[in-house]
């Protein structure tokens, strides 16, 4: 149903008010008596078998949301009731933020892929923590960032913000350092200011009364020195784990005619288009660590195949974000209803 009807009338509307339609309709209809029992009858598939346990943490399903979809915390509640395991809201920062001039969100058909500029757009770390308050038992990650307009060298403090208040209220963080469309944020990758970072957060972690997982959300276009440094960074600093990957700046084997990519212009390509190298940064963190921190894996995942490759290449879960825009929820439920299979 989603992809002959619901799909074809959405692709004929701007992807930002797109997504805007979609989720209200979802939260206006979640509303409605019996509408939530109905919706996690249809779609979530619940098996013992599919749950995993990391840092503690037992989730129902490896089959994540990525961040970006959620930015605010909204409707977590109705992606759970679509079979997602778990639910990554952000990218949150200190100060609410308008995000970068639109349109800023494009449609790649022909490679079932999306660019996005969308510049950390959300209201504020402060405002998404009364729906936090009520998310009940649902497995929920806090994805953090900085404003654009904090300077590189004053970071930290952005980051510590955002731990320190949503420390009550999510399973655990992702740092995000990768996404392409804050001025200079790839930099804070680079070893030293990364280390420095991810070492505060951990000794401000270490100071709590149960210590959440901490996780590095990195790009897909380092090259193996850097996912070297990676690994070190990881052992010595004593997070949890690795997302891999964000989106790439790679504009590489695209099928779209390439004066339609340059009209679009500056931002972070997601989809198929990333799917193979995603799965190879996997691989590679796997084997160059001996598995030993978990990686959550994301990029171009639009298919139960994709999932499990994935999986097999040394992801603990996976995450969905622009799959689960062109095939919708079945997606969810197709991956997992493979994985019992398997």
């Amino acid at each position: 149903m989603y992809k002959l009807l619901v799909k074809p009338l959405l692709f004929l509307i701007r992807p930002e008010k797109a997504h805007h339609i979609t989720t209200y309709l979802l939260r206006t209809m979640f509303r409605i008596p019996g509408i939530p029992y109905m919706m996690r009858k249809m779609w979530v598939v619940q098996d013992i078998r599919l749950e995993r346990e990391l840092w503690g943490i037992k989730f129902p399903n490896p089959v994540g949301l990525a961040a970006g979809f959620d930015k605010d915390a909204l409707f977590f509640q109705e992606m759970a009731a679509l079979g997602f395991g778990f639910v990554e809201i952000g990218t949150l920062t200190p100060k609410a933020q308008p995000g970068n001039p639109q349109p800023r969100l494009f449609r790649l058909p022909a490679d079932e892929a999306l660019i996005n500029r969308m510049g950390f757009n959300n209201g504020g770390v402060e405002d998404a923590i009364p729906r936090l308050k009520k998310k009940g038992n649902i497995i929920v990650g806090g994805n953090i960032g900085k404003n654009k307009v904090t300077p590189n060298d004053e970071a930290v403090s952005d980051y510590t913000t955002c731990f320190h208040a949503l420390y009550p209220y999510v399973d655990y963080f992702v740092v995000n350092v990768s996404s392409p469309n804050t001025p200079n944020l790839r930099e804070l990758q680079e070893k030293e200011p990364l280390k420095a970072l991810l070492e505060e957060l951990v000794r401000l972690n270490s100071q709590k009364e149960k210590k959440r997982p901490i996780l590095l959300k990195i790009a897909p276009d380092l090259t193996n020195e850097q996912l070297n440094d990676i690994v070190e960074i990881v052992e010595e600093s004593g997070i949890d784990g690795i997302i891999a990957t964000n989106t790439t700046i790679s504009r590489e084997g695209l099928q779209t005619p390439i004066e339609a990519v340059r009209e679009i212009g500056a931002g972070g390509l997601s989809g198929k288009p990333v799917k193979s190298r995603s799965t190879e940064v996997i691989r590679y963190l796997h084997e160059r660590s001996g598995g030993k921190f978990p990686i959550i894996g994301v990029g171009g995942i639009h298919s139960a195949d994709d999932a499990i490759e994935k999986l097999e290449a040394g992801a603990a879960l996976v995450q969905l974000y622009t799959g689960f825009i062109y095939e919708g929820p079945d997606l969810i439920k197709r991956i997992n209803k493979k994985l019992l299979k398997s």
